[in-house]
């Protein structure tokens, strides 16, 4: 597997499908969602210990009401067993609220129903079965590290546990003075609070969702290693691990600059390169990334994880999927937006190797998992990670680049990050920025390659003939013909001559004039189409 699907975080794989437009394709995503109430920001007070795993939060949440409603609902995961919360007390401003906690669902009702910003206040303590990791580093340390994806912040963090929903974030973390602790956003406050006692605070202003926001707490070696356009830009790592971690971590500060130079500003606090103990190979937490323990090695093996972990910061991050299952809009750009690092300091041919592999899973994947990138049948968003969302949702964005051409490529793109900066999208909304940047209509595009299960496989021979070269291709997939641009490679002595082919229907015949026979013909010598040839 390549090296940033491997390594990232969703190793879980991904029909009926009815023929709507995609504006008329509703996400199945069953999250209960109430657009209604709006949280502009989290305030989360945790205390920490070395005595037990016992966590004591206490969460304070402003919350828009834009409608008269009757009650909200936060997910935090109730006590059964020995893991779970207990919420001792739900608070409006300074009064004890009405509210119910079952079903690990906290249900407030507000004092009034009227419109505007209420405050509230939770208070809970409890063993988090997931989402914080408190464990041990591989040397052996105690260590707390938040993993929320996808929707694992409820065992620790009373929130909407959903995308949809994003909110600035402020942790502060009171915990043993011997701890070293980065979070999600700029550090505020550090101070030492007697008894053995310290308390960090950090702040993140722009709006995040929870499944993207951490917490590192354990002994860490951290440093400075850069400031790319007024972003710090800083490794954490494990004191073991300190001169290994500086070296593999510092290729961060180039691709920040990359992707800021060809996509836009940086919308986070900063961006923090965290060593940690995760279940997952990176994970993308909005300026806190976290990669796995043995990431760090003095070799500067993990530029791909690294270029696909920033690339979520625009991607995922900022513009973030409204619903699960259009989880392509983050898997697969950070998954195309890192090859485009790599042919950017490598060049083309990286490119091509790096969707070669990528062309190979898709296609193996599909014998076993014959299904859309846009799958709604999906329902658990653990299952909406796959080959589909990470390597062909890549393709799909280098078909587009090959059909725009770069500069009208980018320009949707930069167009695409500037609209939805800090805010919600699902694939529609990505189209029609394409559309409105190249001028055409691209819905039978993204019908294609999105909404539509499978890919091109193709069966074809040549003859020359009369200084002609006659191809005969044939699509042998039985449920959908692909229409598709086909780029042909004539070779005669070494040299490549490209020709472009428009291939509309299930078996055509195409003449190409040549004034001598080729030594060889190959398709699509330079990797802009996702087919599988057949023999």
């Amino acid at each position: 597997m390549k090296l940033y699907f491997h390594y990232h975080k969703k190793h879980i794989w991904v029909i009926a499908f009815f023929f709507l437009s995609i504006g008329e394709i509703v996400a199945q995503d069953l999250y209960p969602k109430n657009e209604k109430v709006d949280v502009q920001d989290y305030i989360f007070n945790l205390t920490l210990n070395d005595d037990n795993d016992q966590i004591k939060g206490e969460t304070i949440i402003n919350v828009l009401f834009k409608e008269n409603v009757d009650s909200f609902v936060l997910d935090l995961v109730g006590k059964s067993g020995i893991y779970g919360m207990d919420v001792s007390g739900v608070f409006e401003g300074n009064k004890p609220a009405n509210y119910t906690f079952e079903n690990n669902r906290i249900n407030i009702s507000p004092s009034s129903n009227s419109k505007g910003i209420k405050t509230f206040t939770i208070l809970y303590e409890g063993i988090p079965q997931r989402g914080l990791v408190i464990d041990k580093t591989k040397f052996g340390r105690r260590s707390f590290f938040g993993d929320n994806w996808p929707n694992l912040a409820r065992h620790w963090l009373p929130s909407v546990d959903h995308p949809y929903d994003k909110a600035s974030i402020q942790f502060g973390i009171t915990a043993p003075e011997d701890y070293d602790v980065v979070a999600t956003g700029k550090k505020i406050e550090e101070s030492n609070l007697g008894n053995g006692q310290k308390l960090t605070v950090y702040k993140e202003p722009a709006p995040v969702a929870m499944k993207v926001v951490t917490i590192g707490v354990t002994k860490f070696a951290s440093r400075l290693l850069d400031v790319v356009h007024d972003i710090p830009v800083s490794a954490w790592v494990y004191p073991e691990n300190r001169l290994e971690g500086f070296s593999d971590y510092k290729v961060a500060s180039k691709v920040l600059e990359y992707f800021i130079d060809n996509i836009g500003p940086y919308t986070f606090a900063k961006l923090a390169n965290m060593q940690a103990k995760t279940q997952w190979g990176g994970l993308e937490n909005a300026g806190t990334i976290a990669y796995f323990e043995d990431s760090v090695t003095g070799k500067n093996t993990v530029e791909a994880l690294i270029a696909h972990e920033i690339a979520h910061q625009w991607f995922g991050n900022s513009a973030t999927e409204n619903s699960w299952n259009h989880v392509w809009l983050s898997e697969g750009f950070a998954t195309y937006f890192s090859i485009l690092y790599l042919e950017h300091v490598y060049g083309d041919e990286k490119r091509k190797d790096e969707l070669a592999l990528d062309r190979k899973q898709v296609i193996d994947y599909y014998k076993q998992n014959p299904s859309p990138i846009v799958d709604l049948t999906i329902k658990d968003p653990m299952q909406v990670l796959s080959i589909n969302s990470y390597q062909k949702g890549g393709w799909v964005l280098n078909m587009l680049r090959h059909k725009l051409g770069d500069e009208l490529f980018w320009k949707g793109i930069r167009d695409y990050y500037k609209t939805y900066r800090d805010a919600n999208v699902l694939t529609v909304d990505f189209q029609k920025v394409m559309e409105k940047a190249c001028g055409e209509k691209l819905e039978s595009f993204f019908q294609q390659w999105l909404f539509t299960k499978g890919h091109p496989q193709i069966k074809w021979d040549w003859v020359y003939e009369n200084g002609k070269v006659k191809i005969n291709l044939k699509q042998i997939q039985d449920h959908h013909t692909f229409k598709f641009p086909l780029e042909i490679g004539l070779v005669k002595d070494d040299e490549i001559k490209v020709v472009a082919l428009e291939v509309d229907e299930q078996s055509e015949v195409f003449e190409i004039n040549i004034d001598t026979k080729p030594d060889t013909i190959v398709l699509d010598p330079n990797y802009w189409l996702l087919f599988e040839e057949k023999p």
